[in-house]
C-alpha cells in the first residue's frame, strides 16, 4: 500500500505487519470470522474505533485483498463487508493470538463484545476434551433489537463457529452476554444461571455441559 509506511523487510513476518500491523485491522478481521457484517455492525463491535479510523482500516483491507465490500440486499440497503479466502487465511493467526494474549494480565474493563466472546472460547476449549465426539449447539446472544445467533461445531477434536441459526441443533443456549460470559470461563455455575432465569438451554442439556466443561479458563504468565 503505497500511502503506508512499510517496515522494508523482506521476512514474512514483517510483510505481514505491512498489511495487517495498523492498529483495529487485526481486531476488524476477528469481526469477520463469523460472517459478513454491516458498517454498523461493525462499529458496534469495534466501540473504541473512530469512524475515521474504521472506515480507513476497512480501505486498507480490501485493497490489501483481504475484506470485500459487496451492496446489501434489501430491506437493510448500504453495503456488507467480508473476508476473502486469504482473510480467512488469518484465522488460526488469530486464534493463536488469543490463547498467547488470554495468559497475559487483564487490565481491561470493557465489555467483550459476541465475536470476541466466541472467539475466546474457541481459543480455550482443549482439544483432548472435545475429542470423540460432535454437537451442534445454537448461541443466543440476546442483546440489542434480536438475538445474535452463532452456531458452534464440535467435530475431530476441534470447535468451529459461524455467525447463523442452525438447523436442527442438539442444543440451544440462550441469554445475554453479560450472563453468557461468567459461565463460559467457569466463574458462575450454568445450574445458578439457570435457576436464576439469566440462562436458557432448550434440548439436550447434557451436551451443553459437556461444551463448557471443555473450556479451560487460562492461568495468567
Amino acid at each position: 500500500m503505497p500511502d503506508r509506511r512499510s517496515y522494508d523487510d523482506p521476512c514474512g513476518i514483517a510483510r505481514a505487519l505491512d498489511v495487517v500491523g495498523e492498529r483495529w485491522a487485526l481486531l476488524v478481521v476477528r469481526e469477520l470470522l463469523l460472517g459478513p457484517k454491516r458498517y454498523t455492525d461493525l462499529a458496534r463491535g469495534l466501540p473504541g474505533s473512530s469512524p475515521t479510523v474504521l472506515s480507513q482500516r476497512l480501505r486498507d483491507l480490501e485493497a490489501a485483498g483481504l475484506v470485500t465490500r459487496s451492496a446489501a440486499g434489501p430491506p437493510v440497503g448500504g453495503h456488507v463487508y467480508a473476508l476473502t479466502p486469504r482473510g480467512r487465511d488469518l484465522e488460526d493467526v488469530l486464534l493463536a493470538l488469543g490463547r498467547w494474549g488470554s495468559r497475559t494480565e487483564q487490565t481491561s474493563a470493557g465489555a467483550l463484545g459476541t465475536d470476541a466472546l466466541v472467539l475466546a472460547l474457541r481459543t480455550t476449549a482443549d482439544p483432548a476434551r472435545l475429542a470423540g465426539w460432535s454437537a451442534r449447539v445454537e448461541l443466543r446472544v440476546e442483546d440489542g433489537a434480536g438475538p445474535d445467533r452463532i452456531v458452534l461445531t464440535v467435530d475431530g477434536g476441534r470447535l468451529a463457529a459461524v455467525r447463523g441459526a442452525a438447523d436442527r441443533p442438539d442444543a440451544v443456549l440462550a441469554g445475554r452476554a453479560s450472563a453468557l460470559r461468567p459461565v463460559v470461563f467457569g466463574r458462575r455455575a450454568l445450574d445458578d444461571a439457570l435457576a436464576a432465569g439469566d440462562l436458557r438451554v432448550e434440548g439436550e442439556e447434557s451436551v451443553v455441559r459437556r461444551l463448557l466443561a471443555a473450556v479451560v479458563p487460562p492461568v495468567p504468565a
